[in-house]
């Protein structure tokens, strides 16, 4: 596997200093009638800090959301090892929340009940005082607190992402996992997301991993870019290090020679193993 920054130099995977999410020789296949098992991901190996945003770009069956489910413990691995600070992930769990692409919020509920519904779940040491207190605090930081008694069919398409986001954040997960979170808004509400995502994040930091197709996103909000190679038997391909520093101004950052350097050589890499069979 080669590992290469955004520039004409290589260099070795920059680890973080103390693996918190570790994924060793990771393989996951799926039997079939006729032709063996299929081979979805074969021998992944990826360590992530505990406050580290870490995006994930490939073509479409690469198994970026299997590789998602499985440390979120929706599915299990063929072979190999996915430990989250020391423990090994095998079924899903409080300490991993996952924010998905359709919102999946429950229709006959309001806003603030979405919400409530997973604390009442997750802190039941808590108290209902306690309960209600962190329900009004995570609608006020994703800016909802004048449509927490609305229902999912009241409000746009990035509330209803917001509601998604406190909803997971609300029970205090040790990592945030989210796939595409943006991809079904328009490009406006995604913009103006991104930066509220990367607000709370930067207050709160905890590890993340986001499934994305979207490069300037993944510039924008990460801190390293995994680039997977082409299905079946995808892997990684390269790692990219985001060298801005945070917070981040994204007119700055454009407008910058490193900007152009990183997203070209992502955007060479996926067009390099773009295939017709996509």
């Amino acid at each position: 596997m080669q590992y290469t920054s955004f520039s004409n130099e290589s260099y070795q995977e920059v680890k973080p200093q103390h693996g918190f999410l570790e994924i060793e020789n990771l393989v996951k296949s799926y039997p079939t009638p006729d032709k063996g098992d299929a081979v979805v991901l074969d021998g992944v190996n990826l360590t992530i800090g505990e406050d580290e945003y870490i995006s994930v770009i490939g073509h479409s069956g690469c198994g970026k959301s299997t590789l998602l489910k499985i440390i979120g413990g929706f599915q299990k691995a063929t072979s190999g090892s996915v430990r989250l600070d020391g423990k090994e992930i095998r079924k899903p769990g409080a300490d991993r929340m996952m924010v998905f692409q359709n919102y999946s919020l429950l229709p006959w509920l309001t806003v603030r009940e979405n919400i409530r519904l997973a604390v009442d779940e997750v802190l039941k040491n808590a108290n209902r005082a306690e309960r209600i207190s962190i329900v009004n605090e995570h609608l006020a930081m994703v800016n909802l607190t004048s449509a927490a008694d609305k229902y999912p069919d009241e409000i746009s398409g990035g509330m209803k992402q917001r509601v998604g986001i406190a909803r997971a954040l609300a029970i205090r997960p040790k990592m945030l996992l989210m796939d595409e979170p943006f991809g079904a808004l328009d490009a406006l509400t995604r913009g103006k997301l991104q930066r509220q995502v990367l607000d709370i994040w930067e207050n709160h930091r905890q590890a993340v991993m986001m499934i994305t197709h979207d490069v300037d996103e993944a510039i924008y909000m990460s801190d390293r870019i995994v680039l997977m190679t082409n299905g079946p038997c995808a892997n990684i391909g390269e790692i990219l290090k985001v060298p801005f520093q945070r917070p981040r101004d994204r007119s700055v950052i454009r407008n910058s020679k490193e900007y152009f350097e990183l997203r070209n050589h992502a955007l060479n890499f996926l067009d390099h193993h773009f295939t017709s069979e996509e």
